[in-house]
């Protein structure tokens, strides 16, 4: 091997390892991110995991998060009084009777 190519082969390697180390640190950071987006949502933040899945992991969390119903959503309605479930409807009054008064 003489001395261009020994430079050559060891440039490619230095630019592949930091390519590597750079692709790390850009999952790493997303996982973080949509780990603290899950468990704001009521989930569980290792649902993050998901998006090791190559191609479509993404595109389920995103499904998740802007179709599935968020468990904080029914904690919050539990804790103002309102439904849980929007297939429920409200509780009556204590008191209030569902015959109309003549």
């Amino acid at each position: 091997m003489d001395r261009t190519s020994a430079a050559t082969a060891s440039a490619v390697a230095a630019f592949a390892f930091i390519y590597i180390i750079v692709i790390c640190v850009v999952v790493a950071f997303t996982l973080w991110v949509y780990w603290r987006i899950f468990a704001k949502a009521g989930y569980n933040g290792a649902l993050s995991l998901l998006n090791l899945i190559p191609g479509i992991g993404p595109l389920i969390c995103v499904l998740i998060l802007a179709f599935g119903r968020w468990p904080i959503e029914d904690q919050l309605a539990a804790m103002q009084g309102g439904p849980v479930s929007p297939t429920m409807p409200p509780p009556a009054q204590p008191g209030t009777s569902v015959m109309p008064t003549a």
